[in-house]
């Protein structure tokens, strides 16, 4: 039977695959983490209060790249050089979601809309992060290699997403709503799109790897077709709602340390 407890496991007992998944999730989370470091360095005067948590939130992504090349190293593998079609952070930039490199790279202060822009780009990306750790988290919180693992991961993106909302609806009290509305709505379009493309790339990849037939793969990938058919039209929408969270201050301290994956 084809769920998805049996596709990761497939995924995760083979050396392969195993270290593709990792390199795929550990170049992503890199990114995410040079990407915060650099809006921490660059906000505007009136938001310094800001960057702590931005800088807090580029660590935890830098982390989160450490534990997954760890893994990989645990099982005495390296790391593979990522498929530019499994790219998600590249993509998104690439359809004008979040802010250009080219502006990160510059040394000229961010301004509040780029500010709000980040927020928003991050509360889309940062559903669907929380939205698959719990995944995993449901069916490998236990397993004795990637358990921890997968529970601390799971945990930081749901702060993220905590920290995305309860800073969006600061600014949209100063007056940003409408400008917030728009720019989550454009995010997450563009995003469930990007993901779609991107989880047809990782299936086709793994599919080669572990022998998957024909007919397994269209299956898959129909599925991947469905969901996209469903949040195109209406699962958007959860991605762009708004709503205090229990946890304030999710991103308030230092981040915690990777740990050992000896």
């Amino acid at each position: 039977m084809l769920s998805a407890r049996s596709l990761f496991q497939e995924i995760l007992d083979n050396d392969e695959s195993f270290r593709l998944f990792c390199s795929i999730a550990a170049s992503g989370e890199a990114q995410g983490g040079w990407e915060n470091a650099r809006i921490a360095a660059l906000v505007p005067p009136g938001e310094r209060g800001l960057a702590p948590k931005i800088a807090r939130h580029g660590a935890d992504e830098d982390k989160h790249g450490r534990i997954f090349h760890a893994l990989i190293k645990k099982r005495g593998l390296r790391p593979v050089e990522v498929p530019p079609d499994t790219d998600y952070t590249m993509l998104l930039e690439r359809h004008g979601i979040g802010l250009p490199h080219e502006k990160l790279r510059a040394n000229r202060p961010l301004t509040v809309p780029d500010v709000v822009t980040y927020l928003a780009h991050s509360r889309v990306t940062e559903q669907r992060a929380s939205e698959q750790m719990e995944l995993l988290r449901k069916h490998f919180a236990d397993d004795p290699d990637i358990g921890r693992a997968v529970r601390m991961i799971s945990q930081d993106e749901d702060n993220h997403l905590a920290y995305c909302h309860e800073e969006l609806l600061r600014f949209a009290h100063a007056g940003h709503g409408r400008t917030i509305q728009r720019t989550l709505r454009e995010c997450a379009l563009a995003e469930i799109r990007v993901y779609r493309d991107v989880s047809l790339a990782v299936m086709s990849h793994m599919g080669r790897i572990l022998g998957w037939s024909k007919a397994r793969s269209a299956t898959l990938a129909a599925g991947i077709h469905a969901v996209y058919a469903y949040e195109r039209l209406a699962g958007w929408r959860r991605m762009v709602r708004l709503a205090m969270p229990e946890r304030r201050g999710a991103l308030d301290g230092p981040p915690a340390t990777a740990p050992e994956f000896a």
